[in-house]
């Protein structure tokens, strides 16, 4: 998910003895933060990161969802079918079901079965068994209800209706029942019955359209496993273009599939025109675009905030389709997460940097490999903030913040600088391998970091992603000794002594730049520097590889 900065203004205007007070309240929207916009239920997010997976034996293998979808009442009939099995002997199953709908049939492997069905659950009772399968069939109707950022939205475009959803994180309950935890990932198929002139969309390739009566039935596939904040609906008045990809072996050709309204055509075939190119830079960082048999897509719908990377179908918000390619940024965070946080998903969303700071470090990498080093420098110091309201990990109601993002890709370019280019991008590479379509959490990751590169990075994950709140301040100074250059560097932040690498660069008159490479572990640190000739300069991380705030001691030379 991408989330662009907005600046709000609400007015309110009280009259009071016919004088008009006008209070201007700023909402400032973070980038990629949306703390002050989520919609009633948002408070279920962290109890559902404390909650998830506790005791659950559920383990999904395939989800039947088929809704017809009834605009002018703004609702929605469903039948949805749930294929599993469970991991333990139990009494008890439960779906996660939003409580707002009629339940007009439930059966377990075809039988009609009771059923209870209240806060936001739907369960029965009966024995289960490990190695046996079973499948689960729901009827219901009803309207669902818009929770978290507007996990169901039935809504207008140029006066005519547009639908679509936004599951993430914990509400695809909300409109079909289901195990709603990212972990418990399976094949999906999706059919969507609205009025004829629409054209309805979803996960995976398009398998059949049928007509029935006034009505379209569209229905898609997936053979690729899907958690299911990722599972999406959309359903409008859509005109659709298309490009190709062909993938890095020369062997198999991608569909690129895009859905707008018509008045956006133009402006969404220039804007979208950068996917070829941008699934090929990944594809030669990370390994092949891996959900190739599927294609990818992006389809505009109505959230007017950014973005979000539901499964090979994107979805963009109408704002953010310029004609001007102003918003590449976000076409090119959500595709990376096709990589990070749809091949691999995390395990529990306390793990979210891995979706999110890994797609935003992937922007900085789309930029580097379309133009130069200087490119990454200057999106990374766009990211560059002080993280002062928590740790990366388990971030709680602070999913969206920017400190899973920004602070996240941060961790990254770091951990880049930490073992070198090579073994970087190795990294990534053999963490992709080895957790595509299934899950990770952060444990995983830095498993295959150290061993990749052979190195014991307990102390830079737990400053960085664990423990650490905030960043260095780190203040400098240095004066001559005869044909020594003494260094005199302070970390001033409260608490943890952060440890890291450090270069320093030292320019002479003559034009000579001398590198050095030091490991800082403690809060004050004096290091001497060799200086044969006359010193123009000294510069503290000259190629910005470390999170910190730098500055000279007192704004000058000590």
């Amino acid at each position: 998910m991408k989330v662009k900065k907005k600046y709000t203004f609400l007015i309110v205007t009280f009259s009071v003895l016919a004088v008009v007070c006008l209070v201007a309240l700023l909402i400032v929207f973070a980038f990629n933060g949306i703390a002050a916009f989520y919609h009633a239920g948002f408070e279920k997010i962290a109890e559902k990161m404390e909650s998830e997976n506790s005791n659950n034996p559920i383990n999904v293998t395939h989800y039947d969802i088929q809704v017809e979808l009834f605009p002018d009442s703004e609702t929605i009939s469903g039948e949805v079918g749930i294929h599993f099995n469970v991991d333990q002997n139990c009494e008890l199953i439960a779906f996660d079901f939003n409580d707002g709908f009629d339940v007009n049939q439930f059966t377990v492997n075809g039988s009609e079965t009771d059923y209870c069905y209240n806060s936001d659950k739907i369960s029965v009772s009966r024995t289960f068994v490990p190695g046996e399968n079973y499948s689960v069939k729901i009827l219901y109707e009803g309207t669902p209800e818009k929770l978290g950022l507007g996990s169901f939205n039935f809504d207008t475009y140029n006066g005519k209706s547009f639908i679509y959803s936004l599951n993430e994180p914990v509400f695809a309950n909300t409109w079909f029942p289901c195990n709603d935890v990212p972990d418990d990932k399976a094949i999906v198929k999706v059919c969507i019955v609205n009025d004829s002139d629409k054209v309805s969309v979803s996960n995976g390739r398009l398998l059949n359209v049928e007509l029935i009566g006034g009505k379209k039935k569209y229905c898609y596939v997936s053979d690729y496993p899907v958690s299911t904040y990722l599972i999406a609906l959309y359903s409008a008045d859509y005109k659709s273009f298309g490009d190709r990809y062909v993938s890095l072996d020369g062997t198999d050709t991608m569909d690129l599939i895009y859905y707008v309204s018509e008045d956006l055509l133009a402006k969404a075939k220039n804007d979208f025109s950068i996917h070829s190119e941008a699934v090929k830079i990944f594809a030669k960082r990370f390994g092949e675009y891996p959900f190739v048999d599927d294609g990818y897509g992006v389809a505009q719908f109505l959230w007017p905030y950014g973005a979000m990377e539901h499964q090979t179908i994107t979805g963009i918000g109408t704002n953010f389709i310029s004609g001007n390619r102003f918003h590449t940024d976000i076409l090119v965070h959500e595709l990376a997460h096709h990589w990070w946080g749809n091949a691999v998903s995390p395990k529990t969303w306390k793990d979210i940097w891995l979706n999110e700071g890994f797609a935003t470090y992937c922007e900085a990498l789309y930029w580097e490999a379309k133009s130069d080093r200087k490119a990454l420098i200057s999106t990374m110091i766009k990211y560059k903030k002080d993280f002062e309201t928590g740790t990366l990990y388990n971030p709680g109601a602070d999913i969206f913040s920017r400190i899973v993002y920004e602070k996240g890709a941060w961790v990254l370019h770091m951990l880049r600088r930490e073992i070198g280019d090579e073994l970087f991008f190795k990294v990534l590479r053999n963490y992709f391998e080895k957790f595509k379509y299934k899950n990770a959490d952060t444990e995983d990751f830095i498993e295959v970091c150290e061993e990749i590169s052979g190195k014991n990075l307990r102390k830079f994950f737990n400053q960085w992603v664990y423990e650490g709140i905030g960043i260095p301040e780190l203040r400098y100074g240095w004066i001559l000794k005869d044909s020594i250059i003494e260094l005199k560097l302070i970390q001033l932040q409260k608490n943890l002594t952060f440890t890291f690498p450090l270069d320093v660069l030292v320019k002479t008159f003559s034009g000579n730049e001398i590198w050095y490479k030091f490991n800082i572990s403690s809060r004050d640190t004096v290091l001497n520097l060799k200086a044969d000739d006359g010193i123009s300069g000294v510069i503290v991380d000259p190629d910005k590889w470390l999170l910190a705030n730098i500055k000279l001691l007192n704004g000058k030379q000590y």
